[in-house]
């Protein structure tokens, strides 16, 4: 059987595939550290890293400001990617990600609840924050696939309705939460609600690089029994896969991630709709192969949606969540449209 019938590029021509998306995200990389309100040359951005004094401009530039935001968006980009390839994976659903499923809502949730109780803001550790967006991203989750189930399956009208309800009850809460905040915190809090990618410290970016690292391990080493989870519960069982087992690995490490990214970025949705959808037309349905494509190729699509927030309507700064739903709203459409009457109402 040749490689086109069964979906999958070639060795050569994959690894000529993975070569190309290896040299956009270093291309993005570089562009961000250059481009903004001051540009850069990539003279520049070297000097600045490499021997650039306290004050020097550019090295203030490079280091203080845009490479640690690059960073950061880079970072959270794979995690939002890896968390929706996980969700698509063990709902067998190409349109599950964390924003559509309610997850990011209840990550925020969970955050707003954090910044109520006084553990999180600019001078706290990144830690509680994290945990705290973790337990609502899981919370959400649970309760979308509760609502969803039909007999033991996950009918993608029910799964998107259940997202769709929770998703907007954890809307609510954190849009009342935001009324007893003081004048001062609202606007950071209703920027951050939209994607924002400004405040990026280093321990932020370390927790952010633990979590993604966790999360990554985890779906890689499942990656074989997802291929073989694909086929469907039944199959998998009688090939030696505890399908709800790997289900509840891979549930609780897309919550993980998401709950990271969304404590450090905010909400930023369609990513992991996008992302994973994108690196399957190129690789094909391994998720052997699409563990480590989405990472890669989730970082360099937000860090390019952060360049573009920045520099589109330059100097007003757009939340990144923007661009990002701009991007992902028209494919979400295609994709429901193209499964609609796959499943009935």
């Amino acid at each position: 059987m040749s490689a086109g019938a069964t979906g999958r590029p070639p060795g050569a021509s994959r690894a000529a595939i993975l070569a190309w998306l290896a040299a956009i995200l270093v291309a993005s990389v570089v562009a961000s550290v250059m481009v903004g309100s001051v540009r850069l040359s990539p003279w520049d951005v070297l000097r600045g890293l490499v021997e650039g004094g306290s004050q020097d401009t550019a090295a203030t530039i490079v280091r203080k400001i845009r490479l640690p935001r690059t960073l950061l968006a880079g970072i959270v980009g794979a995690c939002l990617s890896v968390a929706g390839l996980g969700f698509q994976a063990i709902s067998r659903n190409p349109l599950a990600d964390p924003s559509v499923l309610g997850v990011s809502s209840g990550a925020s949730f969970g955050l707003m609840v954090a910044i109520l109780l006084g553990v999180a803001g600019p001078t706290s550790s990144p830690i509680l924050p994290t945990l705290f967006a973790f337990a609502g991203a899981l919370l959400a989750a649970v309760l979308v696939y509760a609502i969803a189930q039909v007999d033991g399956r996950l009918p993608v009208t029910t799964l998107l309705l259940s997202g769709v309800i929770i998703g907007l009850f954890f809307t609510s809460c954190v849009m009342l939460a935001t009324v007893v905040l003081a004048a001062a915190e609202l606007q950071g809090v209703v920027f951050w609600l939209m994607g924002n990618l400004a405040p990026a410290n280093p321990g932020t970016l370390v927790v952010l690089a633990v979590v993604l690292a966790v999360g990554v391990t985890v779906l890689a080493r499942q990656a074989p029994r997802l291929n073989l989870l694909a086929l469907g519960d039944e199959q998998a069982l009688q090939l030696g896969v505890e399908a709800e087992r790997v289900k509840r690995a891979v549930f609780v490490a897309a919550s993980l991630v998401t709950g990271a990214a969304i404590s450090a970025a905010g909400s930023i949705g369609f990513v992991g709709l996008i992302v994973p959808h994108a690196a399957r037309l190129l690789l094909g349905p391994d998720n052997r192969a699409l563990v480590p494509t989405s990472v890669g190729l989730g970082a360099a699509f937000l860090i390019l949606a952060d360049l573009g927030a920045r520099t589109i309507a330059a100097p007003t700064e757009l939340p990144v969540g923007v661009i990002t739903s701009f991007c992902g709203a028209p494919l979400f459409v295609y994709l429901l449209r193209r499964r609609r009457g796959a499943e009935a109402w």
